[in-house]
């Protein structure tokens, strides 16, 4: 009879535990429960995930929907995982920024320093400039934002290495991803590590994200969403590894979480490193762009600083937002292309920072 009196007290706690772990009740969160339902609805998504760190605690972590129909699959914060598109590029400033603490790069040479063989173009540019969208690197052109040809990041550089600069570096902004194929290029070659293991090795492991990895087009991973062109209707595939750094990686909400809260709380990076890739660059006439590497600049509507980055790919549509001065951290990852996040961000930026 003790034994089983025992057993039923170690039940007891072991299912208050994991109710407490997501019984996160607080205005807030009942709030911002509320407002993500609405945002599910009226954009007919199939499966979002949320992640909310405030303080290095998570306080709100949950699924929405469904991460596949065929069969039912709900998802899970820590489980699922989604393309995150452009998030990807967050992931590459931070391991760019460790690169930089073990005096692997330095932000402001030339990209001939690291890659001499690269075609010459008319002007020069640098590392910072290829990191901050104003090099003059060319973005998409056809269909290239849906290629399903597995490729390794070198072969991806035959897509565009030939073409011009569209401008002479410096004298525009012009966000693309082609600049992170040939950023990614160069770490590798300053690591000597292929660029996956390098980030895995970096960042990942120490930072404990487990769920993060490369979209590899051809390999089964089981608990990876469906990805959706419209609520029911499939996305056609597309093979993303070669574009890796700018929009290759798949997560779940609850990692992407962890990335953020290093911005905060360096556990990995120097202060100083994080604060070279979060700090806006500036175009030659003086202007700022909102953009340092990886991370767009903004303010809070009570003038505090503001990193995030948005995602839109192949039935993917995301979020990460990271606020130093309140310790905040907001993740969000869907399984539908298309979405508009920035205003959807803005609506839980509003809720957790009233």
């Amino acid at each position: 009879m003790t034994r089983i009196i025992t057993y039923l007290l170690l039940l007891t706690g072991f299912f208050s535990f994991s109710q407490n772990k997501h019984n996160y009740n607080t205005d807030k969160t009942r709030i911002a429960k509320r407002v993500a339902k609405t945002f599910l609805r009226r954009n007919n998504i199939p499966g979002m995930s949320i992640t909310v760190i405030e303080k290095g605690k998570t306080i709100w972590s949950e699924g929405f929907g469904y991460a596949k129909y065929s069969p039912k699959e709900r998802v899970l914060p820590n489980k699922t995982q989604f393309r995150i598109a452009s998030i990807s590029k967050s992931i590459t400033g931070l391991t760019l920024a460790k690169l930089m603490d073990d005096n692997y790069i330095d932000l402001d040479k030339s990209i001939y320093y690291y890659l001499p063989n690269y075609p010459k173009k008319t002007y020069d540019f640098t590392v910072a400039e290829l990191g901050g969208h104003t090099a003059g690197i060319r973005d998409y052109k056809n269909h290239e934002y849906s290629l399903n040809k597995k490729m390794s990041i070198k072969e991806g550089l035959e897509l565009f290495k030939n073409d011009p600069l569209l401008f002479k570096p410096s004298t525009q902004f012009l966000y693309n991803s082609f600049g992170y194929v040939l950023l990614s290029e160069i770490m590798q070659k300053v690591s000597n590590k292929n660029f996956y293991s390098l980030v895995n090795d970096s960042i990942f492991k120490p930072l404990r994200m487990s769920k993060t990895l490369l979209d590899s087009s051809d390999i089964e991973i089981p608990n990876k969403t469906h990805f959706f062109k419209t609520k029911r209707v499939l996305s056609k595939p597309v093979a993303n590894e070669y574009k890796v750094a700018g929009g290759g990686f798949l997560s779940t909400s609850e990692d992407i979480a962890k990335l953020g809260n290093e911005i905060i709380s360096q556990k990995i990076v120097s202060k100083e490193s994080i604060s070279k890739i979060t700090t806006t660059q500036y175009l030659l006439n003086g202007d700022e762009t909102g953009y340092g590497i990886g991370f767009s600049i903004g303010k809070t509507k009570k003038n505090t600083p503001k990193f995030y980055h948005t995602g839109g790919g192949v039935g993917a549509s995301s979020v990460l937002l990271v606020f130093p001065e309140e310790e905040l951290v907001i993740c969000v990852l869907t399984n539908l292309t298309g979405i508009s996040m920035d205003a959807f961000g803005t609506e839980l930026e509003n809720v957790f920072i009233p």
